[in-house]
């Protein structure tokens, strides 16, 4: 579509000049006859003589015949731009939908979720409530309290956000986060800049000191700062005043959040469109092939091609049995045998013929019991 859209762009601007030069030569050639009739004592007769030659000097310009071409290929190009639109964005994407059995109630609750979570609070009663459902409003309260913290951090004020990270710091330690580092620090800067090297010395005492044992370099980079007070922006340290540092904590702040609340960082509804968007044009080309050789993919339990989807909708590896080389599922999930090799369910089965006679390892020598293998995944 955009190199469709491009090609009307450039025969538009090219149309567009052949235009302007056309009627500037035109106003030229009226310009001079006017000069001729309003400076020169002429009789009625050579007034018809310039209105004939600037008659003739018209023809031969021939404004017309030069721009029906450059107009023609704009209008060809533009019908092809329509035509393409309406290929690539086709509106009737129901015959890529399949008649599946959707958890309503799970949906409803998504739905519902990614409201509270872009803080359209009133939006989210009125869907739980015009849904029938009433248990939807529980996700509420929890998101309520990050969307009030967020905003405070874009107001850079870092009390709610210290508050809530001075109160799940072990949890924070257990994720691998330094997250309540980085709000200190922010905080520190904040109180050099405006209150002075003695205001920002009695914080650092009391709130950085805890994280020198494990953060020593970054602390002694804080420290350094105390010598610039009052000129930090000329100091080798401008990077801790840049605004995309509020950003980024913002945005790692609503991560440990959602991570604490057991929700992913990314609204499960966005990501869910965004895959769908992004996988239809396939469908959509696969229905077009199917219907044109009558066969009906109502039934099928896969897919007849993969569709391809970008890395970050890519949440977990795709396992392959190697001894019967079907794809694991929740019916035939992948199993870790004892030896540390993993086969899927169904050629451990075979392979074993009973859930208590041994079986060796098709990798190594190890004896294997069906029933100590483990499950690892659906």
């Amino acid at each position: 579509v955009k190199d469709v859209f491009d090609h009307v762009t450039k025969k538009q601007r090219l149309c567009s000049c052949k235009f302007h030069e056309a009627i500037e030569q035109i106003g030229h050639e009226i310009e001079q006859a006017l000069l001729k009739l309003q400076t020169t004592d002429v009789c009625h007769l050579d007034h018809k003589t310039i209105l004939a030659d600037l008659k003739a000097r018209l023809k031969e310009i021939a404004p017309l015949s030069h721009l029906e071409p450059s107009q023609k290929e704009l209008n060809v190009a533009l019908s092809k731009y329509s035509k393409q639109l309406e290929k690539s964005l086709n509106p009737d994407i129901s015959k890529a939908y399949r008649n599946v059995d959707f958890d309503t109630h799970t949906i409803n609750q998504i739905i519902a979720s990614h409201l509270y979570r872009e803080g359209l609070f009133d939006v989210g009663d009125c869907f739980a409530n015009e849904a029938g459902q009433p248990d939807a409003a529980a996700m509420k309260s929890p998101f309520i309290e990050m969307y009030h913290i967020v905003q405070a951090m874009k107001s850079h004020n870092l009390e709610p956000a210290l508050n809530w990270t001075a109160a799940n710091s072990e949890k924070l330690r257990e994720n691998g986060s330094d997250l309540e580092l980085k709000l200190h620090r922010l905080q520190y800067v904040e109180i050099l800049q405006k209150r002075g090297r003695d205001d920002a010395l009695k914080y650092a005492r009391t709130y950085l000191s805890p994280f020198a044992t494990s953060h020593m370099a970054e602390i002694q980079k804080l420290m350094a700062c105390l010598l610039w007070a009052g000129k930090l922006e000329s100091s080798p340290y401008l990077d801790l005043l840049s605004p995309i540092n509020w950003e980024k904590l913002a945005e790692e702040f609503t991560k440990q959040f959602c991570s604490h609340l057991g929700q992913s960082f990314e609204s499960p509804l966005s990501v869910t469109l965004a895959a769908g968007a992004q996988g239809l044009p396939t469908l959509l080309k696969l229905m077009n092939v199917m219907i044109g050789k009558k066969q009906e993919w109502q039934s099928m339990k896969q897919l007849p091609v993969p569709i391809d989807l970008g890395k970050e909708f890519q949440f977990h590896t795709i396992f392959v049995c190697p001894v019967s080389r079907d794809q694991a599922t929740e019916d035939n999930p992948p199993m870790l045998m004892s030896c540390g090799h993993v086969l899927c369910k169904q050629s451990i089965m075979k392979l074993s013929k009973s859930s208590t006679k041994p079986f060796k390892c098709p990798y190594c020598p190890s004896e294997i019991e069906a029933s100590r293998c483990r499950q690892l995944f659906f």
